[in-house]
């Protein structure tokens, strides 16, 4: 979660302010979690073609940033890709949905971080079936492949959690994307899908168990983030000094009723509304393999996007399988997919702020072996 210094000021209604002072700027240069965010910058440093790839590939976006893959080295030039099953969502992704299109954005990218070397990929999927702990891919590296054109974007791709700019999205950028989503911009329908994702959103973090489980995925500055690169990152300067002033805390934001998170729940419902268009990914079922393909989708929808300077979020609460959100999830495929088929991704699109890269964990963290 990234939120910016002049919507964070809700949190505390102008009540604290970080003086600008010679203290006040060194602590505001060192909040930065550089070891979380090593990984985006030893990206393409390894030498063996399936490490080059992987290196990429754990840069993928991924549910709550949990970051569930798990990689072995097999042979001299396969990966074997499992899930963990200790990084699972069982109040919001109960069915492992949302998880398994996460590994489905992975899997792409590892392709085409290894075209960068000139490698193909042969991807066989579920080899052993879908039990917890089989592979959910084995990915077979053969020489000889040209370089996927969205290489050039991939350490620029970000899920941009800000209000979008009231600007139309112009067609050019439209027709660039209308390939692989559909790019929804009609008025009736986006001022639907605005009252949906905040109505969604709303359930998620009003229901004990739900909201329950992205608290405790919260990391709270940058000591925390640094431990565990994971989760829902809640750093920077101004938050840190939240924190110290004990106005932040994990103990505020499991409280419903306190004042920060009614803060949290302005800053949402100020940046869901600030969207002008939406994309939309379906498959006509809604098996592993559709899921698996769904990511992929999303993967080089979102790197396209990037190209052509445009942002993107996920707002995919209206998609999940509680039952709290039952309602909203009817209603999302009544608008999205009245033929009967499955609505996999929902996303803002719009013209966003830059924002910094999301933690990772390091890549040799993520290696059975090495």
């Amino acid at each position: 979660m990234s939120v910016s210094r002049r919507r964070a000021i809700a949190l505390i209604g102008g009540g604290v302010v970080l003086a600008a002072t010679a203290s006040a700027v060194t602590f505001s240069a060192t909040r930065t979690p550089n070891a979380a965010l090593a990984p985006w910058k030893a990206a393409g440093l390894p030498d063996d073609p399936r490490l080059f790839a992987l290196s990429y590939a754990i840069l993928a976006p991924n549910p709550h940033n949990l970051q569930p893959w798990v990689a072995e080295l097999v042979g001299a030039d396969t990966v074997r890709i499992y899930r963990d099953p200790a990084r699972a969502l069982p109040q919001t992704d109960p069915f492992g949905r949302q998880l398994t299109i996460g590994m489905g954005c992975f899997v792409e990218l590892f392709r085409i971080a290894a075209s960068a070397r000139g490698f193909s990929v042969e991807t066989t999927l579920f080899p052993d079936g879908d039990a917890p702990d089989a592979p959910v891919a084995t990915l077979t590296l053969t020489e000889g492949a040209a370089q996927d054109a969205l290489f050039a974007h991939v350490l620029n791709r970000r899920s941009t959690k800000e209000p979008y700019a009231d600007r139309a999205v112009d067609p050019a950028d439209l027709a660039a994307l209308a390939p692989l989503a559909q790019v929804v911009t009609d008025a009736p329908t986006v001022e639907a899908l605005r009252a949906l994702t905040l109505d969604a959103w709303m359930i998620e973090a009003t229901t004990p168990q739900t909201h329950r489980e992205s608290v405790e995925l919260m990391r709270f500055g940058k000591a925390e983030i640094n431990a565990s690169p994971d989760g829902i990152a809640l750093g920077g300067a101004f938050l840190e000094s939240l924190m110290l002033a004990g106005l932040l805390t994990r103990a505020a934001q499991r409280d419903t009723t306190s004042t920060a998170f009614q803060a949290g729940v302005d800053i949402y419902t100020e940046m869901l509304l600030a969207t002008r268009a939406y994309v939309v990914t379906t498959s006509p079922t809604n098996t592993r393999f559709d899921q698996i393909a769904a990511g992929g989708q999303w993967l080089r929808l979102n790197l396209t996007a990037t190209a052509r300077g445009l942002s993107m979020q996920p707002v995919s609460q209206c998609l999940q399988e509680f039952p709290e959100m039952a309602g909203p999830y009817a209603r999302a495929h009544a608008l999205l997919a009245p033929g009967g088929e499955t609505v996999q991704m929902l996303g803002r699109l719009g013209y966003g702020p830059d924002v910094p890269p999301s933690p990772r964990w390091p890549m040799e963290t993520r290696l059975r072996n090495a």
